[in-house]
């Protein structure tokens, strides 16, 4: 079963994420802020990261790039309600991060983590 990270401060999000995750076959890890979801990313073993770029303690492209610095290329999607998500292939080591809109639905999250996971060079194992 595919392990995912999802790093969001809002509660309804990452329920909501959550839920779809693991109705479709994924174990899910929730962290409600940045420094969570590193801490958690640094002591537990993930296929793929759902990271809000808005986040109240640092940023989620902080988050990102703390991630690829630990293990380049791992599959990511950036999500975010508040502005356009253009930027991110444009940062250093951020290629092949998926971006995401807010709000989304449940099948456009399961096709962004196909997309990152297959921009990764892998494919998750869950019924995606």
């Amino acid at each position: 079963m595919p392990r995912v990270l999802v790093v969001d401060d809002q509660k309804d999000v990452r329920a909501m994420v959550s839920i779809v995750l693991r109705v479709n076959q994924f174990d899910v890890v929730e962290a409600e802020s940045g420094v969570a979801g590193l801490k958690a990313f640094g002591k537990e073993i993930f296929d793929a990261a759902i990271v809000d770029i808005f986040l109240t303690d640092i940023s989620g492209i902080d988050v990102m790039a703390a991630i690829r610095e630990r293990v380049p290329g791992f599959p990511i999607v950036a999500v975010s309600g508040m502005t356009t998500l253009d930027f991110i292939s444009e940062a250093p080591g951020l290629a092949g991060v998926i971006c995401l809109q807010k709000p989304f639905r449940p099948n456009d999250l399961l096709q962004a983590l196909r997309t990152a996971q297959t921009a990764a060079g892998g494919e998750l194992s869950a019924a995606v």
